[in-house]
């Protein structure tokens, strides 16, 4: 049976009234964590693939070689992505798919993927929205230094606008780079990522060079005349300080100062914030003429991705993702009013271009029993957490649009497979694919907008 029944359908009449018929609705994944075929039709390794290699890096020792199979099941998952009746599609590109050394000659079997992906969403009427970088740097380029030297910029460039030449007439939007602070500091800082390198001075060239890749990627792809919207995802956390006092208030200032500030302040002000780079000192990062002008390129849009909030304590008796809250599988609190906070606060320090939640879930135990996953506590997180999104757009934030992290069950980087973010359950035994209650209910929220009265202008 593919109905999900409910007494709620007129919380979701109600809750899908809340947004405009424009507002875009949307599921999201990585090349990374569903497509398998590592090897196939010419792949290039990337980082994640040698760092699957490193004993201990992944809790569960497994790796991406088959993950989801999406590449050779891109069909049928394309027809579960249209059955949830939702605007769009959120994917990334595999940099060593198409560029197998991350340079030179690219590889047509990879972009005839693509085309296929793009492609079979447009028949499909579902818009696809495209990322470049979800991680997955070639290994090639990353044995010549990766992220932490200049020349990867430029490779980068060079790589963007390779894919918008192929793919830009046809995607709705093009992301150059999914949380680059997730690449500086889990893979370059904390080590717990890849590449594994663990040093705060390497951590803080490669947000730079990240930073600086993706204004020139923008600024060279609408040089090349792409008209799709270009823009850039951010990873982001609503910070609280623990209590009242004056030390736990400087603590969550300087916290949301290295994290949301590091990143946004050079996009929409052009400098990084003086209190970060004092604090740096050494390990400030290397800044050549024209580098702050090229990050603050104007953009059309911004992602934002938002899981948690963080407590700040000086003295740091806090659990920071947790804090006394119900948590997710990851460890990491439920807290939506964080996010409605954390965009209030982006509207407030910054002129935003249209912002789009582009990922936000949560991984529960939810285990497939007679052939269903009742997931009440995922519908719960969705639920609460689009409110929120409402409760932000009410405020006056321009949000455009909302994509649920993620499709289907996946690999989740270095937790392996047995963190379960997908709205789509996965055997991976069998790649048998199975709509949780939470598609089923995401897909009703969506069937309403035919119906609900708009109570929003947008």
């Amino acid at each position: 049976m593919n109905t999900l029944s409910t007494p709620a359908l007129s919380e979701q009449q109600s809750l899908i009234g809340r947004f405009p018929h424009t507002f875009l609705w949307g599921v999201a994944t990585s090349a990374f964590q569903i497509e398998g075929a590592s090897r196939d039709d010419g792949r290039g390794e990337s980082i994640w693939d040698r760092f699957c290699s490193v004993p201990g890096a992944i809790a569960d020792a497994s790796n991406g070689d088959v993950a989801c199979d999406h590449y050779h099941r891109l069909e049928s998952d394309l027809d579960l992505v249209a059955s949830l009746g939702v605007d769009a599609y959120r994917f990334s590109v595999s940099w060593p798919r198409v560029l197998p050394n991350g340079e030179g000659n690219w590889n047509e079997r990879g972009l005839d993927f693509y085309d296929r992906l793009v492609d079979g969403l447009l028949a499909r009427g579902v818009k696809p929205h495209l990322t470049l970088n979800h991680w997955d740097l070639p290994q090639a380029l990353q044995d010549k230094g990766g992220w932490a030297s200049r020349e990867t910029v430029h490779r980068f460039v060079e790589y963007a606008r390779g894919v918008q030449r192929r793919l830009g007439d046809r995607v709705a939007a093009i992301t150059t780079h999914n949380e680059p602070q997730v690449v500086a500091v889990l893979g370059h800082e904390h080590g717990t990522f890849a590449p594994g390198i663990k040093s705060q001075k390497i951590a803080i060239q490669v947000s730079h060079h990240l930073l600086l890749s993706h204004g020139l990627a923008v600024q060279a792809m609408r040089a090349d005349g792409c008209r799709a919207p270009l823009g850039i995802v951010l990873n982001l956390a609503h910070v609280e300080p623990a209590t009242g006092s004056v030390a736990d208030l400087a603590k969550a200032k300087m916290d949301d100062a290295r994290g949301r500030r590091w990143y946004a302040d050079p996009l929409f002000k052009g400098s990084y914030p003086q209190e970060v780079l004092d604090a740096l000192g050494d390990d400030a990062p290397r800044v050549e003429s024209g580098d702050m002008a090229a990050i603050a390129t104007p953009m059309d849009y911004l992602g934002v991705n938002y899981y948690f909030r963080m407590l700040a304590s000086a003295a740091g008796d806090v659990d920071p993702f947790g804090g006394g809250l119900p948590r997710t599988e990851m460890g990491w609190g439920i807290y939506p009013r964080g996010l409605a906070e954390i965009l209030r606060t982006l509207h407030s320090d910054y002129r935003l271009p249209p912002v789009y939640i582009t990922e936000n879930g949560g991984a529960f135990k939810d285990p497939l029993v007679a052939g269903r996953v009742h997931d009440a506590d995922r519908i719960d997180y969705l639920r609460s957490h689009i409110s929120a999104v409402a409760d932000a757009m009410q405020d006056g934030v321009p949000v455009a649009g909302y994509m649920v992290w993620s499709l289907m069950d996946n690999f989740e980087w270095s937790s392996g497979y047995a963190k379960r973010f997908g709205i789509v359950h996965v055997d991976y035994a069998t790649q048998q694919r199975t709509m949780k209650d939470s598609a089923l209910w995401y897909r009703e929220l969506l069937a309403f907008r035919a119906t609900a009265q708009t109570t929003q202008g947008g």
